[in-house]
C-alpha cells in the first residue's frame, strides 16, 4: 500500500530545489516528493542522455508520469506515428522501472467518434509500460454512452484514465494573474474519482489561496483512502495556478491522506535547504 505524490514540475522559483545547481535539482526534488509529471516530454522528445541522467537523480521507486509528445497525439492524432513512438519509446528506455505509466493526453478536439482510433493506437504499443489517458471533450464525462465506450477502450489494455480535477478552480472568479491565465486553459469538467487499474493517476488543481486549495481535495481524501483500502497504489499530482505552493501542498496532501489510513508509510523528510550549524 502505497501513496505517490508530485507537482507538475520538478523545479520552480518559489521552491528551495530552486536554489540547487540545474543539473542536480531534480535530485533535490525526489527529496520532497516521489512522483513527477513528465510535462516537458509534451514539447518534444527528450535525448536519451538527458533520460539517462534523469534516472541517474532518482531512487528506482520514484514514478515518472511521462506525456506523449504533441507531434503524436495533437498533431497527427495517433496517425501515421509509428517512428515518432519508437523514438520516443528509445529515448525513456533509461527510466526502467521509474517509468510508471505513458500519459496520453488528447486535445479537447478528441470526441466518442475518434475512440476506435485510440483502441487500435493502445492495442499497438508495447505491454511493458503502463498506459494513462487523459480526455477533456465533455461527453465523456456527461454522456453514459461515451463514458462506456471509453472505459471498454481502456480496458482492453488496463489503461487508466487519468481525471484532471478542475472543479475547485471554476466555483469562483478568479482572483489574480495566474487564476485568470488557468481560466483560459484548463478544461472545465466534471470531477471523475472511478479507478480502472490497481495504478490511479490524479491531477488536482486548486487555487491561489492555500485554504480553498486544501478545503478543494478533501473528497479526494475519502477516495483515496478507499483505494488504498482496496490494494490500489494511486499518484497523485497537486496543482495551484502559479505552483508556487504546489511542492509544499503535495507533501500535506500526503499527510492528510495519512490521517486517515494511519499504517500508510509516511514520506521522508526533505534535505535541509541550509547548512545545520551549531548557532
Amino acid at each position: 500500500m502505497r501513496l505517490h505524490v508530485g507537482c507538475a514540475m520538478w523545479t520552480h522559483a518559489a521552491w528551495p530545489v530552486a536554489a540547487e545547481p540545474a543539473a542536480s535539482r531534480l535530485r533535490a526534488y525526489a527529496g520532497w516528493c516521489d512522483a513527477v509529471e513528465g510535462n516537458t516530454t509534451f514539447y518534444a522528445t527528450p535525448s536519451r542522455s538527458t533520460v539517462e541522467s534523469w534516472a541517474g537523480q532518482t531512487d528506482p521507486g520514484f514514478r515518472f508520469v511521462v506525456k506523449l509528445p504533441k507531434v503524436i497525439t495533437h498533431e497527427r492524432r495517433l496517425n501515421g506515428i509509428d517512428e515518432d513512438v519508437r523514438a520516443f519509446l528509445h529515448a525513456i528506455e533509461p527510466l526502467g522501472p521509474r517509468a510508471h505509466a505513458l500519459w496520453i493526453q488528447l486535445p479537447a478536439a478528441f470526441a466518442p467518434g475518434d475512440v476506435a482510433a485510440l483502441a487500435t493506437f493502445l492495442r499497438r504499443l508495447p505491454r511493458t509500460y503502463r498506459y494513462a489517458v487523459e480526455v477533456r471533450h465533455r461527453a465523456f464525462f456527461e454522456e453514459d454512452r461515451s463514458i462506456s465506450l471509453l472505459e471498454r477502450a481502456l480496458g482492453t489494455v488496463e489503461a487508466e484514465w487519468v481525471p484532471f480535477d478542475t472543479t475547485v478552480l471554476f466555483e469562483s472568479r478568479p482572483t489574480s494573474d495566474a487564476e485568470r491565465d488557468a481560466w483560459t486553459k484548463k478544461p472545465r469538467v466534471p470531477r471523475r474519482t472511478r479507478a480502472l487499474t490497481a495504478h490511479p493517476i490524479i491531477r488536482y488543481l486548486g487555487r491561489d489561496d492555500r485554504e480553498t486549495t486544501i478545503d478543494g481535495w478533501q473528497p479526494w481524501i475519502t477516495t483515496i483512502a478507499q483505494w488504498l483500502r482496496e490494494g490500489r497504489s494511486p499518484t497523485v499530482f497537486i496543482h495551484t495556478p502559479d505552483n508556487a505552493q504546489a511542492l509544499d501542498l503535495a507533501r500535506l496532501f500526503h499527510t492528510h491522506v495519512r490521517t486517515a489510513v494511519p499504517t500508510l508509510t509516511p514520506l521522508p523528510d526533505p534535505p535541509p535547504t541550509e547548512p545545520l550549524t551549531l548557532f
